[in-house]
């Protein structure tokens, strides 16, 4: 759980990142890594 939250503030760091760069498909890619990372976290709590 904790290696899924480190991963999941990673990936919001590079999106806010990619965003103020105006990289919006790294940023894309960043929002859909960071909601694979919060499904996990949901699915390891609800287990």
């Amino acid at each position: 759980m904790k290696n899924f939250t480190t991963q999941y503030e990673i990936a919001k760091q590079n999106a806010n990142e990619f965003m103020r760069k105006g990289q919006i498909t790294q940023y894309f890619e960043a929002l859909l890594e960071m909601n694979k990372y919060k499904r996990l976290m949901v699915a390891v709590v609800a287990n």
